[in-house]
């Protein structure tokens, strides 16, 4: 269900500002980003629209790529199939490293996409990952807005991209492995398997393992 959205809702929750890193990072500044995403949602004639997620905590904004952020993907082909590198990876410390693959993106081309899904966790959700990595002050610490900015992806269509099958089973595992704590929807997994089947991430450095 889309819900409108008016007035300043939100934040960029820590852990999306690695995506303002590296040579592929973003290169606005994650502050001037999010002074634009306001922009956008207080000149639209309802605000931006917030799209449910997976999860009656997550939630979706699609904008166009205004910060020109590089694709964080690409399809797998016969040309670029021997680039595949795999590996166990932990994106933060204290999540359970689980086994990832991934291109680097001196090995392949990456297409530029017109639009961004901008992904949202309610406050109150982030609240709680936060104190399960032991950061008790994190009620005090993060910002009143209603939602934080966990993740910027660039790509070509208006609705949600399925998450990795990997990523969805670390979100069933709780939130002190690194997850959200919401259960493997089977029907939803299948549909990531067969997306990622012929999809990969592309990362500027190899990830950090275990």
């Amino acid at each position: 269900m889309a819900v409108p959205a008016r007035g300043p809702l939100f934040f960029m929750d820590p852990f999306v500002l690695r995506q303002f890193r590296g040579p592929r990072g973003i290169s606005m500044d994650p502050d001037a980003f999010l002074h634009e995403l306001h922009q956008r949602h207080a000149s639209s004639t309802n605000g931006l629209t917030l799209v449910d997620g997976y999860a009656p905590f997550c939630k979706h904004v699609f904008v166009d790529n205004f910060a020109d952020v590089p694709a964080g993907q690409c399809r797998i082909d016969a040309q670029n199939r021997r680039h595949l590198r795999s590996g166990y990876v932990v994106r933060q410390p204290g999540e359970l490293p689980v086994l990832s693959r991934w291109f680097l993106s001196a090995d392949v081309r990456v297409p530029r996409c017109a639009r961004l899904d901008v992904i949202l966790y309610a406050r109150e959700q982030l609240v709680k990952e936060h104190v399960s990595r032991g950061e008790s002050d994190a009620e005090m610490r993060l910002p009143r807005a209603p939602y934080g900015v966990v993740s910027i992806k660039a790509q070509d269509v208006d609705h949600e991209l399925p998450m990795q099958p990997i990523t969805a089973m670390r979100n069933a595992l709780g939130v002190e492995e690194g997850g959200s704590g919401v259960a493997l929807d089977r029907d939803a997994y299948v549909r990531s398997v067969a997306y990622w089947q012929d999809h990969v991430v592309v990362l500027d450095v190899d990830p950090d393992g275990p």
